[in-house]
């Protein structure tokens, strides 16, 4: 064979070979990163090329699937009452993605989950039918919380204390998430966007705000469980107004004829003392404050319900006059309507903390179960007695105190109002807050909801927790109690 020739064969045959090669290791080896690439077309194809699985509330549908016409996603995304579960479902989008519970089990709903998949369906590649999320939502409750908020920005948080169960989730303003699903919805995405109030913001998770007076449970809490006072009845050492140590600046309390002076933590909460609380943060330090902060969720960064919260802070490294007013929610104290909600929970559970969690069960199509969230699994946060005392301290809050639009026949309500400071040197419109806790006296049940009112569009002089918060707190209560 002619030279030339033989080596041009060899490296002919060398370039097929390292060709196979190429090919081996992209079918081999890449095969899954390029199929799970976002810019791969097959990809979204695939996630709409069936009706999707759902999202069940109470047995029912919230959401649903619609053919399209043209183009090559064969399905896109519907919403039944879109706007009422948005803060619950997230949106699925062709063009703009999923969140929430729609990203986060986005596989099991469009049936591309291997867990769906029997051996010959791995081996032919069919895709399967697509499975269904179960969450633990209460259509009662949650109407009752998006209905009592209305035209309000702010939002609120139901849950069972004994199973840790998310009752209702509300945010608002919200959005109809059936809008945004196909691909030809620039125009209504591009207005959520430019929203100042942003609707897209799920502020019963995402929005973290100085709790205001609420958190002055936790301090209350954290002075119980360090043996400072053995009841709530116990009168403490508290000077009003309350000057901290290192400052000139006094810690005064918004009703000046409130019995606040060497108030106990009954009377304290009763009469939301800011002067108790202020002192009792310093007293005991910034360190066993954060610690009992911590205990209810404060500083956890993995907070997921599945949906993951955005952490609530307990700062360190404060002097102490910034402790001094972070025991009235305030300086950087931050925490989310979920997290609230957690404090009150764990108070009416008998000091034990069951985990919240929005979804029950993640089912197949034959509703056999993937995954599931047991109730009732949870972690002791302070003593029976310590939670005991602070939820008889929480009535009185509502019997006789600043929490008395809570009030429910038929049941004990316990609560705390907050009003905390917003925009620098109080410039604009306070946040009205209410934690709170309602058992019903006949039957047991129990029900814990965190409300915060961002902004109601009412006057400075007519924001509180008990005239805009309470309010929408007890309709959810009521809700949850039937």
């Amino acid at each position: 064979m002619n030279k030339t020739i033989r080596r041009a064969s060899v490296f002919s045959l060398l370039l097929v070979l390292a060709l196979l090669v190429r090919v081996t290791w992209v079918q081999a080896y890449e095969a899954q990163a390029l199929a799970d690439d976002d810019h791969n077309r097959r990809k979204i194809i695939a996630q709409y090329a069936q009706p999707l699985g759902d999202i069940i509330v109470a047995g029912s549908p919230v959401t649903g699937s619609k053919k399209t016409e043209g183009g090559d996603l064969a399905y896109k995304r519907t919403y039944t009452d879109g706007a009422l579960y948005s803060a619950v479902t997230g949106y699925s989008s062709q063009a703009y993605g999923a969140t929430q519970i729609e990203g986060i089990y986005s596989k099991v709903l469009d049936g591309t989950d291997n867990r769906l998949k029997n051996a010959l369906d791995a081996l032919t590649g069919k895709q399967q039918e697509p499975g269904d999320v179960l969450t633990t939502i209460d259509p009662a409750v949650q109407k009752a919380g998006y209905e009592a908020l209305g035209d309000i920005k702010g939002a609120a948080v139901a849950m069972d204390p004994k199973t840790g169960r998310i009752l209702g989730m509300v945010s608002t303003p919200s959005y109809d998430p059936s809008k945004i699903s196909g691909t030809t919805d620039e125009d209504a995405w591009k207005k959520l966007l430019a929203d100042e109030d942003k609707p897209l913001v799920n502020r019963a998770l995402r929005q973290p705000l100085p709790p205001g007076s609420t958190f002055k449970l936790v301090v209350a809490a954290a002075a119980l469980e360090d043996g400072r006072y053995d009841s709530v009845d116990a009168e403490t050492e508290s000077p009003d107004p309350y000057t901290p140590p290192g400052t000139s600046r006094v810690l005064v309390n918004e009703n000046k004829s409130a019995p606040c002076e060497n108030a106990s933590l009954r009377t304290a909460l009763q009469y939301s003392c800011n002067n108790v609380f202020g002192k009792l943060a310093v007293d005991l330090g910034e360190d066993k404050v954060k610690a009992m902060a911590e205990k209810f969720g404060f500083n956890d960064a993995e907070q997921d319900v599945p949906v993951r919260a955005t952490k609530s802070v307990y700062p360190s490294g404060m002097d102490k006059p910034s402790t001094a007013y972070s025991g009235i929610g305030q300086f950087d104290v931050t925490a989310t309507p979920m997290q609230m909600a957690m404090v009150s929970s764990a108070i009416a559970n008998d000091g034990v903390l069951a985990s919240p969690h929005m979804v029950s069960k993640v089912v197949d199509a034959d509703s056999d179960t993937l995954d599931s969230y047991e109730d009732g699994e949870g972690e002791r946060i302070v003593s029976s007695a310590t939670a005991e005392q602070l939820r008889s301290a929480m009535v009185t809050v509502v019997e006789k105190g600043t929490g008395s639009n809570a009030k429910l026949d038929g049941a004990e309500v316990g609560g705390k109002t907050g009003t905390a400071q917003h925009g620098e040197n109080n410039s604009k419109t306070p946040y009205a807050w209410f934690t709170s806790y309602a058992e019903d006296e006949d039957t047991g049940e129990q029900v814990a909801v965190a409300v915060i009112v961002e902004d109601s569009g009412a006057a400075r002089s007519e924001v509180s927790g008990n005239g805009l918060a309470a309010p929408i707190a007890q309709k959810m209560m009521k809700a949850a109690l039937k």
